[in-house]
């Protein structure tokens, strides 16, 4: 079986570093979707403008290997606990594949044909994309349904500052950079207050400290001039 892109999506995210680790945590972190010419068809896309969200199943396209393993330590359980591979949402897997949902902005007809503007992605920049299913509230939506060990600790949020004027470059990216850093990019087992971390963001690197559950943005690079 042989399986190939339909588009690619473009985001903010040139590195995997500070990327959300589901879709839907930050709401406005938005990307574009451009299809291959073999699938530019506005017929392909007829009535898609009535869902509001969709289905992306993608590949994780920087974790490819050439041997799977049968557990995995996810990072927000401090990396020191396996569990199954098949029981997260790890990208190094069998089969590489991710599934996200994301909400359909807005279809925009180019001269390149058709487009999709998303939101609430949780991809890195030019991800290959294999396919794109409507969500549907009625299927999709499961009530009362549990969690596994991810339920055990659902808060990760920090508190975010930074010193006034440093993100105003971000322009109204602004609050998507803020609420990435809340959602806590460093891996569990990383808490060394003195530490540095680096975020690369829409051409900028972010650099931050994190104590007592607070991120605090000690500098703002351009990535292009350092």
């Amino acid at each position: 079986m042989n399986i190939e892109p339909i588009a690619y999506i473009h985001t903010d995210f040139k590195e995997k570093f500070g990327i959300p680790r589901q879709s839907g945590r930050v709401k406005s972190l938005k990307g574009v979707i451009e299809f291959l010419p073999q699938y530019q068809n506005a017929d392909a896309l007829r009535e898609l403008d009535g869902f509001s969200h969709i289905w992306l199943i993608f590949d994780f396209s920087q974790s490819h290997r050439e041997k799977w393993s049968p557990t995995v330590r996810p990072p927000r359980l401090g990396g020191n606990r396996k569990i199954g591979v098949f029981a997260s949402r790890s990208p190094f897997r069998p089969n590489p594949l991710g599934l996200s949902c994301v909400k359909l902005e807005k279809i925009e007809h180019t001269k390149n044909g058709a487009v999709l503007i998303v939101s609430g992605v949780d991809l890195l920049d030019n991800t290959p994309i294999f396919d794109i299913k409507p969500y549907l509230p009625f299927a999709d939506l499961i009530p009362n349904a549990v969690g596994g060990y991810a339920d055990e600790k659902k808060d990760y949020s920090l508190s975010v500052e930074y010193p006034d004027g440093m993100l105003d470059c971000f322009k109204d990216k602004k609050q998507t950079v803020i609420d990435c850093l809340k959602e806590d990019p460093r891996p569990s087992y990383q808490s060394d207050p003195t530490r540095i971390y680096i975020m690369n963001f829409d051409g900028y690197d972010v650099h931050f400290k994190v104590e007592n559950n607070v991120a605090r943005v000690v500098d703002v690079v351009n990535f292009f001039k350092k």
